[in-house]
């Protein structure tokens, strides 16, 4: 296994934007800085949930069964719809021009649940484990526990993406005068993707 070839190029695909940075920052942008790193907290399990699947083979079984996958495909996308809606849904009188009080919030425990449901039904990260970290794996070694350890390093190393792009967002929203231009502007942005 080449480790520093694995590392660069889960990098390069860590600090690629997708649909978890756009959850995470608009999951900011309703509830500041604490909901956005719980929901970093969520995505971060339901991504070790697909690495467990993925050294057991349950990915295997939902990537070779046509119905699982569009099962688990069509929930998930379903999922990430309602959450895009609700964002654009959003009356503005949520956000608050008042720099003293918070973007209404739905609480740090949901956004960890929501994150943990969002990054689950990912069928992308699934594919994605079975795709690329058998690719880093060394033959005649027991293959479960270096998937364990690529995807854990693939885990963490998005997390900390999100975690960055949490702050970049709260920080963001601290202007006083373009705070509730940014918030609706950021929560659309995030709705949309």
């Amino acid at each position: 296994m080449s480790l520093l070839a694995f590392t660069v190029a889960a990098i390069i695909l860590a600090i690629t934007p997708g649909p978890g940075i756009a959850y995470v920052v608009a999951r900011t942008v309703a509830g500041g800085r604490s909901e956005g790193l719980a929901s970093c907290l969520g995505t971060g399990v339901g991504g070790m949930l697909h690495v467990l699947a993925a050294a057991l083979g349950l990915s295997l079984i939902v990537a070779q069964s046509a119905l699982a996958f569009n099962l688990v495909k069509y929930v998930g996308a379903a999922y990430l719809i309602y959450l895009g809606i609700r964002l654009l849904l959003r009356k503005d009188d949520a956000m608050t021009i008042d720099a003293n009080t918070q973007v209404a919030s739905q609480g740090a425990r949901r956004a960890f649940f929501e994150g943990i449901f969002v990054e689950a039904l990912n069928v992308k990260t699934a594919l994605f484990f079975l795709a690329f970290l058998p690719q880093f794996v060394a033959p005649g070694e027991p293959l479960a526990p270096q998937l364990v350890l690529l995807g854990t390093i693939c885990v963490v190393l998005n997390t900390l993406v999100d975690v960055v792009a949490v702050f970049a967002a709260a920080r963001l929203l601290k202007s006083d005068a373009a705070r509730a231009a940014r918030a609706r502007l950021m929560t659309k942005v995030s709705g949309v993707t």
